[in-house]
């Protein structure tokens, strides 16, 4: 939902969050104005943020959901996100990883600097003027599959999960 709603459900007394945050935005009656409870549940006025253009970018997203102890990690939840927040993160270089895979420690990240020995022995190192020199690098049980391919399941979930 957009913030105008999330803000009318705060003021409801009910807490809102992005779907990958550890924490939520919650209204304060006293002081008239919006409590951030972060990841590691600290308590921040937004009137005081430090990172505005941050603030902003959450202010304009439509991805609101209320806050609750399935959702949200300082609730006793897990953050859970579409596969297009996945690619966001993989980007800044997270892990990511579903939550309904079924072995345990699998994850995907991005892989930068590859390389491959020819027949000859001589190490290449291709970069792609559109694509650079990255891939998506799958680790799971049996090794590193490089290059991954995403399955419509996979990109039509809403259960990715950062990995540990």
């Amino acid at each position: 939902m957009k913030f105008a709603q999330a803000l009318k459900m705060m003021k409801q007394g009910i807490p809102m969050k992005l779907p990958s945050w550890g924490g939520y935005w919650c209204w304060d009656n006293d002081v008239e104005t919006i409590i951030m409870y972060t990841k590691d549940n600290q308590m921040l006025d937004i009137r005081e943020t430090q990172r505005v253009e941050y603030t902003l970018e959450n202010v304009l997203s439509d991805e609101w959901i209320p806050a609750n102890g399935e959702n949200c990690p300082i609730l006793g939840g897990t953050a859970q996100f579409s596969f297009s927040e996945a690619i966001k993160y993989l980007k800044r270089g997270m892990r990511v990883a579903r939550q309904g895979w079924n072995g345990k420690h699998q994850y995907i990240e991005l892989a930068s600097n590859i390389s491959y020995a020819l027949p000859d022995g001589q190490i290449q190192n291709p970069n792609h003027d559109a694509i650079g020199n990255k891939a998506i690098a799958f680790v799971g049980t049996s090794g590193v599959q490089l290059g991954w391919l995403a399955s419509q399941a996979d990109m039509l979930a809403d259960d990715w999960v950062f990995a540990e």
